[in-house]
C-alpha cells in the first residue's frame, strides 16, 4: 500500500512539474504571458514583437544577484542593450513571505539604490510565469528574438560563483547571445545550466 501511495505521489509531482519545465524550449516560440510592473502597467510579451527581449529572474537578496548588481555588471548589460533597442524585463517570482518578495511600492527604491535600468520590473508573486518558463534560479536568463522565438536560456555567464572577482574572467553568455542575435546570426551557445539561488516560489 505504501508503495502505491508513494508511486502515486511521485507520479503526481512529475505530472505537475512536467508542463512547466517543457513550456519554454529554445528554438520554439516563447510562452506568451502578461504581467503587471511595479508601476501598475501591464506588459504582454506579444506587445514586444519585432524587438529582442531579455527576461532576467531576480531576487535582490540572493548572493548571486548581489554579485552581478554589486559589481555593476547587470546594470551595465541593461544599459548597453536597452540602448540598442532591446527590451529588458526583470521578473520577480518570489512569493509573499519568501526571500526577495517585493511589494510594488518597494521596487523603485530598490532599483534606485542599485542604479538598475531594466525596461520594466515585473511582479509574478504567484509564480505563474516563472513556472511557465521553468525559471529555477536568480538570476536565470532568457533571450527572445523579434519573431518571438526563444534563442537563449540559462546562466548569465560561465562562472557559477558569488565572487565579483570572477566576472572579469567570465564569458558573458547573455551578451554573446544578444550580440549574435542582433547581428542576425544563430546563437552559438543557446543553452547553459543556470546558477544562483532557487526561485522562491
Amino acid at each position: 500500500m505504501k508503495r502505491i501511495v508513494l508511486f502515486a505521489t511521485v507520479a503526481g509531482l512529475l505530472l505537475a512539474a512536467g508542463p512547466a519545465r517543457a513550456a519554454a524550449v529554445v528554438g520554439q516560440p516563447a510562452p506568451e504571458f502578461t504581467l503587471t510592473d511595479s508601476n501598475g502597467k501591464s506588459h504582454s510579451l506579444t506587445s514586444f514583437k519585432g524587438k529582442h527581449v531579455v527576461l532576467e529572474w531576480n531576487n535582490f537578496d540572493c548572493p548571486f544577484v548581489v554579485k552581478h548588481y554589486g559589481s555593476g555588471n547587470m546594470q551595465k548589460l541593461q544599459k548597453a542593450y536597452t540602448g540598442k533597442g532591446v527590451v529588458w524585463l526583470t521578473v520577480n517570482s518570489s512569493a509573499a513571505g519568501k526571500q526577495g518578495h517585493l511589494q510594488a511600492a518597494e521596487v523603485a527604491a530598490k532599483l534606485g539604490e542599485r542604479k538598475a535600468a531594466p525596461s520594466a520590473y515585473l511582479l509574478d508573486a504567484d509564480g505563474t510565469v516563472g513556472k511557465l518558463y521553468g525559471a529555477k534560479t536568480t538570476p536565470h536568463m532568457f533571450v527572445i528574438d523579434p519573431q518571438g522565438k526563444l534563442v537563449y536560456a540559462g546562466a548569465i555567464d560561465d562562472k557559477p560563483s558569488t565572487d565579483q572577482a570572477d566576472i572579469a574572467g567570465a564569458r558573458n553568455l547573455v551578451a554573446a547571445a544578444l550580440d549574435e542575435a542582433l547581428a542576425g546570426k544563430p546563437v552559438s551557445v543557446a543553452t547553459s545550466t543556470p546558477y544562483g539561488c532557487s526561485v522562491k516560489y
